[in-house]
């Protein structure tokens, strides 16, 4: 990782990949999702911010996990809420 990233962006030393290709709370719900992402502190799958659920952005709230990693393939970013810094990897 670059130095000059965030303390939340710098700190990650290994990028938990998805362990699922669902939304388990949409699921629950009956909707869908547009994208998934992943969180780097506890490994949760949720839908994106282009979801009508945004369960990402709900499992940030609720435990303050501070960073996501795109679970779409092909694609290789963070993003970290605390700090709305950008990462590729």
């Amino acid at each position: 990782m670059n130095p000059k990233l965030c303390q939340h962006l710098a700190a990650l030393t290994e990028i938990r990949p998805a362990t699922t290709q669902v939304c388990a709370e949409c699921v629950a719900l009956g909707d869908t999702w547009v994208h998934l992402r992943v969180c780097q502190a506890c490994g949760h799958v949720g839908c994106c911010d282009d979801s009508k659920n945004k369960h990402a952005t709900r499992h940030f709230q609720a435990t303050q996990h501070p960073v996501i990693a795109s679970a779409q393939p092909g694609e290789r970013w963070l993003w970290c809420f605390v700090d709305e810094a950008f990462a590729e990897y």
